[in-house]
């Protein structure tokens, strides 16, 4: 029984890995209803794993920015809350929708809640992951330091498989649906927006 699990989850793993471009899979929106992304072809896309109570959450200030100064151009943020770090996204995805709304006035879709590591991974993230793996953290940045050293104590080698590490990773999607970048949640916002206009 575990020969045949394995082989299905190996079968599996090769389907999503063969997937050309992200336009391939479907997620659910905020209602729960089935959302293609291939709706979002042509646009320069930043996917992102999100929480509310996380030390990183004021960057939906900073992405709501990025959002709004280059969506005319075709930029979009899709937001996929998920809860597998520290449990820092609790509620449904209505209360998560209502605190980000009223707190950062953010406009970009926001998505049912996921998880993005794991065997309930979604396949968009398995994807994600295969095609962008972990790169490490900047460690002359302080905070960057501090992942390291906090992801260190629970897994000394966290860095040598390609989940994601915590809340607010970033995935850049250029307008053929091709995973160009992938930004740690200690990234400066800088470097993220001038990868952006690289591609807009």
């Amino acid at each position: 029984m575990r020969k045949v699990f394995f082989l299905l989850a190996m079968l599996i793993s090769t389907i999503v890995v063969a997937q050309k471009d992200v336009y391939q899979f479907s997620v659910k929106d905020a209602d729960g209803k089935n959302v293609s992304l291939s709706n979002y072809k042509g646009k320069v896309l930043l996917i992102v794993n999100t929480a509310t109570k996380c030390g990183f959450t004021p960057q939906y200030k900073e992405l709501q920015a990025l959002y709004e100064k280059y969506k005319d151009q075709g930029f979009v943020i899709l937001d996929f809350p998920c809860n597998q770090f520290g449990e820092q996204a609790p509620g449904t995805i209505a209360e998560i929708h209502s605190y980000c709304t009223a707190n950062f006035d953010i406009s970009f879709p926001q998505f049912d809640k996921i998880e993005v590591n794991g065997t309930n991974a979604d396949p968009l993230y398995t994807y994600l992951k295969e095609k962008k793996g972990f790169a490490g953290f900047d460690l002359s940045d302080p905070t960057g330091k501090f992942m390291d050293q906090m992801l260190q104590k629970n897994d000394k080698n966290y860095k040598s498989n390609p989940d994601i590490k915590w809340n607010f990773t970033k995935f850049l999607i250029d307008r053929q649906g091709n995973v160009i970048n992938r930004f740690e949640p200690t990234t400066k916002m800088m470097f993220i927006e001038a990868d952006v206009k690289k591609l807009l």
